[in-house]
């Protein structure tokens, strides 16, 4: 594969995913498009293995090591999808991990990584740094790194959510208009809009960042990868990153129609409805496509849109916040 994947990429990734990743459906509630004023389908990739879809790039990833680098084991860094997604892949295959995580992590995600057998080692996210701790064990173990977002294999294997969104869509007759997806690394994003573009190239795809962290944004606008001024301070864990990928951004930066911010309460309020209505557990970065959506952020006029829903490995007492919004 070349440094930056393509959409025969995200085929082959399908292809070994098959069996594996769960394919999640595309879902419809008329209380969200009668509110919303046009139609909209719900990509639940809260229903994903781990709760979550990074463990689409993460299987990918680890099931293309030769048999000595299994041996010698990776090493990961992430807030807690990316680990949950390495440590069941790394079981699967029987590869040793270990988990580089901020100590500010939701507890629901570190239990997870613990429950397949990850080693974890954590970190403050403002005195800490995370890709100088995971090189050092690298270099120490000889393991190999896996990184959240910035791995063609990592980007190709995120798309195959895009890419069951375009086969769905194309069976039934549907041409979606737009798909807004939470965006940290960039990563999914980058591979959905790949799988996403090539059978609907008039789609606009929109990130969707927290409130605070709009480095994608900024980064399109300047055209070129822009930094936050800070690493905590939102509930949106899950999409918190210092800056767009050095490999998504350049997919980003052709694929993206723009991006918009939620705050940490339009969030709650979408996990309250995603709840309510879909039946669905969100987490707070999870659900922030839904979020710009019933904020409006961007506006449907009768257009149909896909919203892809993350992550759901969200802590009790954050979920028990939104629900009392309701």
């Amino acid at each position: 594969m070349s440094e930056l994947p393509g959409y025969e990429d995200v085929l082959s990734a399908g292809r070994q995913l098959e069996g594996h990743a769960v394919r999640t459906p595309l879902l419809e509630s008329s209380v969200l498009n009668e509110r919303l004023g046009g139609r909209v389908l719900i990509k639940p990739e809260v229903l994903q293995r781990t709760g979550s879809f990074k463990f689409r790039g993460a299987y990918n990833r680890l099931s293309r090591m030769t048999a000595a680098e299994r041996k010698t084991g990776v090493v990961a860094f992430s807030s807690g999808n990316h680990a949950q997604g390495v440590a069941l892949a790394a079981h699967l295959l029987g590869i040793p991990a270990v988990i580089v995580i901020p100590t500010d992590a939701p507890q629901v995600k570190v239990a997870g990584v613990l429950r397949y057998g990850a080693e974890i080692i954590s970190y403050d996210r403002e005195t800490g740094d995370r890709e100088a701790i995971a090189s050092e064990l690298v270099e120490d173990n000889g393991a190999t790194l896996v990184p959240s977002f910035d791995d063609p294999f990592i980007i190709a294997g995120q798309g195959t959510c895009g890419l069951e969104i375009a086969q769905d869509c194309a069976a039934q007759g549907i041409t979606p208009d737009l798909l807004l997806c939470g965006a940290g690394g960039g990563g999914l994003i980058a591979g959905t809009g790949l799988a996403v573009l090539h059978h609907f190239p008039k789609t606009e795809i929109w990130a969707v960042e927290p409130d605070g962290f709009d480095d994608h944004a900024r980064s399109l606008e300047a055209g070129k990868r822009l930094s936050n001024n800070r690493q905590t301070g939102s509930i949106q864990d899950a999409i918190m990153t210092p800056a767009p990928g050095k490999l998504t951004f350049p997919l980003n930066r052709d694929q993206l129609a723009g991006a918009v911010s939620v705050t940490d309460d339009e969030t709650l309020d979408a996990m309250a409805f995603a709840f309510s209505h879909l039946k669905l557990v969100g987490e707070p970065g999870g659900v922030s496509s839904l979020a710009a959506l019933l904020a409006g952020k961007v506006a449907l006029d009768g257009r149909t849109a896909i919203a892809i829903l993350t992550g759901g490995n969200v802590d009790p007492a954050i979920f028990k916040r939104a629900l009392e919004r309701a």
